[in-house]
């Protein structure tokens, strides 16, 4: 069994759930303004403006999962403002609700802050065994903890991963790093791992 179990999430998923996700809100909500949980809610926010044919796009950066599986003892809103949404119809969007934790925090704000006239949350994905939160609506509904890596998010999960390996392995050979990947986290890497060496040492992570 791998360490960290991953599922890689492709852009043509990401449209496909996307796509089923708008069908179930279109059913029963029209949304005035959708609020992204930022980062992971942005790009799924962007679509489902686009298919709901929401013009107002707002965003709140929560800091949960700081490194690749490895989250804050709490969510927090980095960047809090107020805004008056008294007569709108607010739709929060996040990628996935895994602990709840980031849903949970932005719910309550967007209601003490931003007074909307009535309020729904839709997530892509939704962990039921391990969310604290259940979003109004959601596309897919997962049984068993994975951490899904996002096409938005590849570099970032590649090279925290990689890193994983690095620290416990002390090596940077390619074909080790190449053959714990698989065997830590049950998939191959999206990004080719020379690419993400070549950034570590840009970024100079090592």
């Amino acid at each position: 069994m791998p360490k960290i179990p991953v599922k890689v999430v492709t852009w043509e998923d990401i449209v496909v759930l996307a796509e089923k996700l708008s069908e179930i809100i279109k059913n029963s909500y029209s949304p005035d303004v959708i609020i992204a949980v930022a980062r992971g809610g942005l790009v799924p926010a962007r679509l489902l403006a686009d298919s709901l044919g929401v013009v107002d796009v707002l965003s709140l950066k929560v800091e949960h999962w700081i490194t690749t599986a490895n989250h804050t003892t709490e969510a927090r809103i980095k960047y809090p403002y107020k805004v008056d949404l008294n007569d709108k119809k607010v739709l929060i969007i996040d990628d996935i609700t895994d602990t709840g934790d980031s849903l949970i925090l932005t719910s309550s704000y967007v209601k003490e802050n931003f007074s909307p006239y009535s309020m729904k949350t839709a997530t892509l994905q939704h962990i039921k065994t391990s969310s604290k939160f259940v979003p109004d609506y959601y596309a897919q509904e997962i049984t068993e903890w994975a951490w899904f890596m996002y096409p938005w998010n590849y570099w970032e999960d590649e090279i925290n991963l990689v890193r994983k390996i690095i620290d416990e392995k002390k090596s940077k050979d390619l074909e080790v790093l190449k053959e714990r990947f698989r065997e830590d986290y049950g998939v191959d890497p999206p990004v080719p791992l020379v690419k993400i060496l070549e950034e570590m040492r840009r970024r100079k992570i090592f």
